[in-house]
């Protein structure tokens, strides 16, 4: 069973809205606008805003591919974490920044919806945060099956979505909200 986090004190997790990761995804402007929105909302509501940075092959630390998408600056006191993995929690700092600042509700946005967003969600759920998924600041590519038909972007996002509406974990609090009408204090939802 996971530690559940006692409070209530949130923090804002953007994951890999990078060059790289944006150039093919879907409404990458709009979601990237969204992204924006919420950073900007959660300095101001003065939530802790922390980066999470994907490096592979094709982006390699410090490449054109790897920057953040130009929407998006972290600022200069803000915590950066580094993954290789799909999971923003695998091999990194993430969950000591987190316990660092006393997190105990998780408000996430980025891409890729169905790699580094879900993996992220999950993680952060199985180690007893509680999760707020900003519906409208995820996004992901098609995904082309090979054999003439894809999944859109678009319904990897509503089924996301949908997930993390419905999902259940004893002792924490899911759910999704609009950029717009995320509420920092109260997990899982909307002001």
């Amino acid at each position: 069973m996971a530690t559940l986090r006692e409070g209530n004190k949130a923090a804002l997790v953007i994951v890999d809205m990078q060059v790289g990761v944006m150039a093919e995804a879907w409404d990458a402007t709009r979601v990237a606008g969204n992204a924006a929105h919420v950073v900007k909302r959660a300095r101001a509501c003065g939530v802790p805003v922390i980066w999470v940075q994907h490096e592979n092959e094709d982006m390699p630390r410090g490449s054109a591919q790897w920057q953040w998408v130009p929407e998006l600056q972290p600022a200069a006191n803000e915590v950066r974490v580094y993954k290789k993995f799909n999971s923003s929690f695998e091999n990194t700092d993430l969950e000591s920044h987190l316990t660092n600042f006393g997190i105990t509700h998780i408000t996430l946005a980025g891409a890729m919806t169905n790699w580094c967003i879900r993996a992220t969600a999950y993680s952060a759920l199985d180690r007893g945060y509680d999760l707020t998924l900003i519906k409208d600041a995820h996004t992901t590519a098609d995904i082309d099956l090979g054999n003439g038909s894809k999944i859109e972007a678009s319904n990897i996002v509503t089924d996301l979505n949908i997930a993390m509406r419905w999902l259940e974990y004893p002792g924490r609090v899911n759910g999704t909200a609009t950029a717009d009408a995320v509420d920092f204090a109260k997990p899982g939802g909307a002001r």
